[in-house]
């Protein structure tokens, strides 16, 4: 890959993986709630499983979406009702629950890593990415995409976890991290209507 596509091609990571979307403002709120170091697994979780997303994209899965048009319908009600799920679960994040009075638990590694694939953002990104980057789609362009991500991805979402950390002092009183937890869920909400 030459300098200048490889300087394009981390830009672009950058600029997507940094940017307002789901796994952004899920790493911000449980930043907010749960504090950074009970957020890194999630944050870990979104870097390895986007990169993993990006590798198995680019080595089949886009031809999928190729042959079976129907797939990306599909796959849009299946993310949009997983997000829509998820933003009440935001919402409700500092409520205890009413029945065993539990507090809600951060994302784990695995569950963000399965996250990607209902993510809109995560898809797009990847589906761009390798069509941009390695549109021949031979292993070693693939896995260059994937590592640059990879690079760049980890770093650019976890600034969001880090930004949610440095508002919990002042999200300390329960209405504004009430009124925090509802912006978070309706900014997801609102990120699912630029990518449909």
């Amino acid at each position: 890959m030459e300098q200048t596509t490889l300087a394009a091609l981390s830009a672009f990571a950058l600029v997507s993986s940094i940017t307002p979307g789901p796994n952004n403002m899920m790493l911000m709120a449980s930043g907010a709630n749960f504090g950074l170091r009970r957020t890194v697994p999630h944050a870990l979780g979104v870097g390895f499983g986007f990169t993993l997303m990006i590798v198995l994209v680019g080595v089949g899965l886009m031809g999928l979406f190729d042959l079976f048009p129907v797939l990306n319908t599909v796959l849009k009600v299946v993310s949009v009702a997983y997000l829509l799920w998820l933003a009440w679960k935001i919402a409700n994040a500092a409520a205890p629950d009413t029945e065993t009075g539990a507090r809600s638990k951060p994302m784990t590694f695995f569950q963000a890593v399965l996250f990607q694939w209902v993510n809109p953002k995560a898809w797009s990104m990847a589906l761009t990415a390798i069509a941009l980057y390695a549109p021949d789609r031979n292993l070693g362009a693939v896995l260059l995409v994937a590592v640059v991500f990879g690079i760049i991805n980890l770093p650019s979402t976890s600034l969001w976890a880090v930004m949610g950390q440095v508002m919990r002092s002042w999200l300390s009183s329960p209405a504004r991290l009430k009124a925090f937890n509802w912006t978070m869920a309706a900014l997801l909400v609102g990120s699912l209507a630029l990518l449909i």
